[in-house]
């Protein structure tokens, strides 16, 4: 999974639990990242790498949402939630399942869902101000919904609209693969619309399947590709398997079947350009190949289609605030993360 996200995630993640502010750098190291992240201009860490914080996170403090809601979700609860739903004959039973276990769980937080105009809206509902990063919460909540969702009905769920109730922030970038689909900002609820025609499906995961999601979870509810929907995805997919031979938007334009004109024009409509895909995916790729590989900085230059190390390192220094070589330094002196927390 080549794809990053911004520190944003990682830093609000500590909101919530005041005390382990003071034991952050040893949970960092044990997740792998650097502290020196936590101040770096742009800074930005693998998905796995938040993933594995946030569960060590979780056991911790036996609290499966840490420190987000007045009364903590102890271990146990996704699965419990997970089985509940599993049994559901289509997602549209599973949804009212799913908005009815956090009514009974929880008391200052829930889900409420409705159908009009061809659309399943799916919102977030604060009784009362959550106890950690705002924000965070939201952007986790709605992604657990989603997630489990399409897991359950062994499809990917496109979301047609994702409304945010806060101001656009200074991550927003990577709302084109966290939350591929039209966003508004500062609206007065946060909420995820999706095609109702998509309520009929049959789940059709078992609980022989529960295991492996909850192993992998949250990293695999970040990332998710819509390449048959979105140009934008289609490009960073084209990328990840031809950079360095046919990396130029010429070369991807006629990959995708279209002149460069179309290509910009749809990629303007999806909020980005060809270099701003292509930046990301080069960036994520650089920082993967620094924390999880050992291959030299030329190569990794190489591999993304720099003339040069110096080209290279101008331009991940623009990206993350450091020189791939102090950011490598900054990581092999820490752990390897582990593969799976229990």
């Amino acid at each position: 999974m080549t794809v990053t996200v911004s520190m944003h995630f990682v830093n609000e993640l500590f909101r919530g639990l005041p005390a382990a502010e003071d034991a952050r750098g040893g949970y960092l190291e044990r997740a792998a990242i650097s502290p020196f992240l936590l101040t770096a201009p742009h800074g930005r860490v693998t998905v796995e790498q938040f993933a594995t914080l946030y569960r060590l996170l979780v056991n911790e403090y036996d609290d499966e949402t840490p420190g987000f809601f007045a009364r903590p979700l102890r271990s146990g609860t996704l699965k419990l939630l997970c089985l509940s739903v599993l049994e559901a004959p289509t997602l549209r039973v599973a949804l009212h399942r799913y908005t009815l276990f956090f009514r009974i769980v929880l008391d200052d937080f829930g889900y409420e869902y409705s159908v009009e105009d061809e659309l399943v809206r799916v919102a977030l509902v604060e009784r009362k101000p959550p106890a950690g990063s705002r924000i965070l919460i939201h952007e986790l909540m709605l992604k657990l919904f989603h997630g489990i969702a399409s897991w359950m009905i062994a499809r990917k769920i496109p979301p047609i609209l994702m409304e945010c109730a806060y101001t656009q922030p200074a991550h927003s970038a990577d709302y084109l693969y966290f939350y591929p689909g039209k966003v508004l900002f500062d609206r007065p609820e946060t909420a995820i619309y999706f095609d109702c025609g998509l309520l009929d499906q049959p789940i059709r995961q078992t609980k022989q399947h529960l295991g492996a999601f909850l192993r992998r979870a949250p990293a695999d509810w970040f990332y998710v590709s819509f390449a048959d929907r979105l140009v934008s995805h289609r490009v960073r997919e084209h990328l990840s398997r031809n950079l360095a031979a046919s990396g130029t938007v010429k070369d991807v334009a006629a990959a995708l079947h279209m002149s460069v004109r179309t290509l910009s024009r749809r990629l303007a409509a999806e909020g980005t350009h060809f270099q701003a895909v292509k930046d990301e995916f080069r960036r994520d790729f650089a920082i993967q190949a620094l924390t999880r590989t050992q291959r030299p900085l030329l190569g990794i230059s190489e591999d993304l289609g720099f003339e040069d190390l110096a080209c290279f390192s101008r331009a991940f220094k623009a990206w993350t605030g450091n020189s791939p070589a102090a950011y490598r330094r900054a990581t092999t002196s820490l752990p390897k993360p582990p593969d799976a927390i229990p």
